[in-house]
């Protein structure tokens, strides 16, 4: 990094001082450019914390950046858009010296308001300045329909005349907008397809020749801005769309995605889940039940129910986290448990976090939002349960002997088998450990287990089995029971 971004910026308080300290000025695309420059060279990582993207989006993000464009990330809700755009502020140099006193953050080398040209013109060396942190170096608007050119423009304030006693002529009357403001600041715009389109219009000439109109003034405000729009592909058809000039005037645009992995899926998770210590200390999580609790998401995404084009956010996952733990702790909490670990019928605690984070087609509206919820959960199981276990062959010859045998037969010759909600861990191992050929099962095909994640799979198999017609599963508001489908009707002949 250049000498002059490491002064001691205590010590300069003067644009003499700044001069002698031989401070140089540098626009905000060459400040992310040199400081992405040194970041890859020494290898550090500019986006810590963003998984996923490694090989495709922030490759594309950083060319982005060394060509010096302003950029649009296009992408479904939940695909850290947002996030990418607000750590960009950690390629800004740490300070930047701004003319103390101005609303737009004038540099002192390179004065573009009246307000620093005269200030600089008569007080010369004595100019006093700030420094402005590069936390404070990000704006952000919501795009929404309501915004005005006024707004994020400027428009002319007649408090301002009447108090300075000028004419509506004097370009002393016009109070700044946000971008203006922004001056020296990487400005962010979400959901810009939502901007009307005539406020899109307004940001032609900042984008491109950098001057600003108000109220028939024009203004030549080089103004020295990175911009990052964000967009949702729905946008375009659903409520408005990103006018053609403008398109054209944003250098780069570039596609998020979510997740490609489970293993990512859950490293996000983990990593955005707000939990209580208290939870994380006395709830125990299967990693069977992390996968499969990611999984969720996945068969949301490809699911018949729900609209794909709107999107499964990466928030569901974490909403869903949080909600899992939380139903089992308060099952702890009213069996007297101090301790315990997550049960798979624990997931009924997550639908309210898939209701109302998924958008349904007409199908998926008829069926309700319950339904969908369930039917996720149980594809889920579904998809993950052969990585785990032996596959269900859809047709079997008669005679042929299967791994699950043994366990259909202890099904077919007694009465059903109860999982309440109600039982404490003690009973609920107690419970299952009646059904003796899980054991079997677990000891053949998953013997490296951990011993913490017994019971979870062996409940995992009970649903699994159900996926494939091997066993029937009622749920009821008690907890629920899994039988043969077939005993009870053979019985009742």
């Amino acid at each position: 990094m250049a000498k002059s971004y490491k002064m001691k910026t205590e010590n300069i308080s003067t644009l003499g001082e700044l001069k002698k300290a031989g401070y140089q000025s540098k626009s905000i695309k060459d400040e992310l450019r040199d400081n992405l420059i040194e970041n890859i060279k020494n290898k550090v990582n500019t986006f810590e914390g963003i998984h996923g993207y490694e090989n495709t989006v922030i490759p594309e993000l950083e060319r982005s950046i060394l060509s010096r464009h302003n950029i649009n990330l296009l992408g479904l809700r939940g695909q850290a858009k947002t996030r990418l755009a607000r750590m960009m502020v950690n390629l800004l140099d740490e300070y930047i010296p701004v003319v103390a006193g101005s609303e737009i953050n004038d540099d002192p080398l390179a004065p573009i308001s009246r307000f620093a040209v005269e200030l600089i013109a008569k007080k010369r060396d004595d100019t006093p300045i700030t420094w402005l942190h590069r936390n404070d170096r990000f704006a952000e608007k919501l795009a929404t329909p309501d915004v005005t050119v006024a707004d994020i423009i400027g428009d002319v304030d007649p408090i301002k005349a009447a108090n300075l006693k000028l004419s509506y002529a004097d370009d002393r009357v016009i109070h700044y907008g946000m971008i203006p403001r922004a001056n020296r600041c990487i400005f962010v715009i979400n959901e810009l397809p939502d901007l009307q389109a005539r406020i899109q219009v307004a940001l032609f000439n900042i984008l491109q020749e950098g001057d600003i109109q108000i109220r028939g003034f024009k203004l030549r405000l080089p103004l020295d801005m990175q911009f990052v729009f964000t967009a949702n592909p729905e946008d375009y058809t659903n409520r408005g769309s990103i006018v053609t000039p403008l398109k054209d005037r944003i250098g780069s645009q570039i596609l998020t995605h979510y997740p490609e992995s489970v293993e990512t899926a859950r490293t996000i998770t983990a990593q955005e889940a707000k939990l209580d210590s208290r939870q994380s200390e006395s709830v125990y999580v299967p990693e069977l039940a992390k996968d499969l609790l990611e999984q969720i998401s996945f068969e949301a995404r490809d699911s018949e129910y729900v609209d794909v084009k709107s999107g499964v956010s990466a928030r569901m996952s974490i909403t869903a986290f949080e909600n899992l733990l939380s139903t089992a702790e308060r099952r702890a909490l009213i069996s007297g448990d101090d301790t315990t670990a997550v049960r798979l019928s624990d997931f009924t605690g997550v639908i309210p976090a898939i209701t109302g984070k998924v958008e349904l087609v007409y199908e998926g509206e008829q069926e309700g939002a319950d339904f969908v919820a369930n039917a996720l959960m149980e594809s889920a199981v579904k998809t993950l349960f052969p990585k785990y276990f032996p596959k269900v062959e859809k047709l079997e010859k008669q005679g042929d002997e299967t791994p699950y045998d043994d366990l259909i037969s202890w099904f077919f010759n007694g009465d059903g088998f109860e999982l309440l909600n109600e039982y404490d861990d003690k009973a609920y191992k107690a419970k299952l450990d009646e059904v003796t050929p899980l054991d079997a099962l677990i000891a053949d095909y998953q013997p490296e287990i951990d011993p913490k994640d017994v019971y979870f799979e062996k409940e995992f198999i009970l649903w699994g089995l159900t996926q494939f017609k091997k066993l029937s599963k009622y749920s009821y508001s008690e907890g629920m029971q899994f039988k043969d489908p077939y005993g009870s009707y053979i019985s009742g002949l």
